[in-house]
Parts: structure tokens; sequence; C-alpha cells
């Protein structure tokens, strides 16, 4: 049994794929999305959309639709064209390709572009955009907070020894998943559970707590997480 940690949307989405490989999955978010109210720039006055995480989508209205989007990765950007974007481009990494590729297809002289990120996110892309002479208006929509308690089917699946490798696709998710894992009491049960990240930092939280093995995706997505269950 796999267990994704991410919370939703992305969660869902995750589960259908790993159904499509043939494997079990149990979805147990670490990580709650609350929504933030937030004043956006004018549509008409941005030439392009910026998102890090399918998370921000539900912030833009029917009349963003129409803006390009650049989106982190393969699956935020399915996210968008499912939420009607039409025009999306994918960066396929992290938010350093996002900015590289940004810097490679538009023209600052072009419009300000629009960033909406979750709390505590996107400063550096922002600056870095900034840095290449782009006007930027950053705004937090969303706001990711630990879950209040492991869920109950996560609990049993880890005290019953069905999990043998657990996602986890940022270092806030693995972070709040040590802790609901300590609070349950479950630590010694990640022993004989594999750790899949998508990148460094999320290894480094994982490490404070003993598990059979962590192992770090080679691209920062989730097609590079998903190949690590098929070795």
């Amino acid at each position: 049994m796999i267990l994704i940690t991410r919370p939703e949307p992305g969660a869902s989405q995750t589960a259908a794929r790993l159904r499509q490989m043939g494997l079990c999955a149990l979805i147990a978010p670490a990580l709650e999305i609350r929504a933030l109210p937030a004043r956006l720039p004018p549509p008409d006055r941005v030439q392009a959309v910026l998102v890090s995480s399918a998370n921000a989508l539900a912030a833009l209205p029917d009349d963003w639709h129409g803006r390009k989007l650049f989106a982190v990765g393969g699956a935020t950007a399915a996210h968008a064209r499912a939420a009607g974007f039409r025009d999306v481009r994918d960066a396929d990494a992290d938010a350093e390709a996002l900015a590289a590729l940004v810097v490679r297809t538009l023209r600052p002289a072009d419009g300000a572009l629009l960033l909406a990120s979750g709390r505590g996110q996107g400063r550096l892309l922002a600056s870095r955009l900034r840095a290449a002479k782009f006007s930027v208006h950053r705004r937090v929509v969303y706001a990711a907070g630990p879950a209040p308690a492991l869920a109950d089917a996560a609990r049993a699946a880890l005290t019953g020894g069905r999990v043998t490798q657990a996602l986890f696709f940022s270092a806030a998710t693995a972070c709040a998943f040590v802790s609901l894992v300590r609070r349950a009491g479950l630590v010694k049960s990640l022993g004989r559970i594999e750790a899949i990240t998508i990148g460094q930092p999320a290894r480094m939280a994982l490490e404070k707590v003993p598990w059979r093995a962590i192992r770090v995706a080679v691209h920062p997505t989730q097609d590079a997480m998903l190949a690590c269950l098929t070795k």
C-alpha cells in the first residue's frame, strides 16, 4: 500500500495515477489548505499568471482563463487546463525552472505578471523575475497548515504494517507528517516503510525519524516520484 500525504486536490490525482499502475493507494493528507482573501489586479493588466501549486487555482475566477498560465509541473498544468485555462505552459520541474521558462518565453515590456502562491511561498520566484526586469504582483491566496490528526485509515494501516511506501511532495508535508506520527505514537512503524520525496528539503525533514529507506526523486516532479515505485 502506498501512502499519499499531500493535500487535495493533488492527492486524488496521485491516487488515480497509482491505481492506473495497479497499485493500492491510501490518501492521508498531512496538510490542510485554507483559501485566503486576496485582491487581484485586473486581468487585462497582466500578461500571464504563474502558479507553483494547484491549490492557487481556486482563487482565479473565470475572467482569468484567457491569460497565459505558467505552471511549475505537469500535475499543476493538468489541473489548470481542467479549471478552464486555455493557454497553459508547463515548466516540468521546480520554481527555478518556472522562472527560466517565463524569462525565455515572455518580455517584461508586454505587461506585468501575477504570481498566485501560498503563504510563505513564492518570494524567491518573484525576486528572480523582478531581477529579470518583470513587474510581478505576488498575491497570497491560500495557506497550508498541519492536519489536526492522522487519518484513522492511515493510523490503522501503519499499525497493521500494510504501508510499504509513502510519498512526500514538499518539506512542509514531511514536517507535518512526522509530527502527526509522533503524536499518534507510531514512529516505530516507519521502520518498515520506504519514503519517496520530491527533493532534498523533504528528505531532511524526514530524517528526524527512522525509515527503512528514504529515496529522493531524480527530478522534482510527480512522474519522477512515481518512477521510484517501480524500482
